[in-house]
């Protein structure tokens, strides 16, 4: 990869973990999770989360709930997808089977994983 190229970073963390599938602890969490893509596209990169793809997938596919046999179908095999397209992995805090297999997936690749921002490249934070 040209390392002018942005890298396609997923951002990987809770989604429902710790909810309860109580919607607005998940918005919560979805919500975290977005916080970190403007920094990863403000340093020159692709921000990615897996729920924005997956999302409109499961309602298409007629999920009724983050619960549901159909959910199950899609959510975490979408994130798994988007591994072998993604050139990073961003590890938010916080317990998480779904974003712990994305860094499972991301080692097996030989992809970096990141778990603070300044590791990233680019950042105005970066370590030199």
């Amino acid at each position: 990869m040209n390392s002018s190229q942005p890298l396609i970073i997923l951002i990987a963390g809770p989604y429902r973990s710790g909810t309860n599938d109580d919607p607005a602890l998940i918005q919560k969490n979805l919500d975290r999770l977005e916080s970190i893509a403007l920094p990863i596209f403000e340093a020159g990169h692709i921000p990615m989360i897996g729920e924005w793809v997956a999302l409109p997938i499961m309602k298409h596919a007629g999920s009724k709930s983050l619960a549901d046999s159909v959910a199950a179908r899609y959510l975490h095999p979408v994130a798994s997808r988007l591994i072998e397209r993604c050139d990073a992995v961003f590890r938010m805090e916080g317990n998480s089977t779904g974003a712990d297999e994305d860094v499972r997936l991301a080692r097996q690749r030989g992809l970096p994983v990141y778990t603070r921002i300044e590791e990233i490249p680019g950042t105005c934070f970066e370590q030199r």
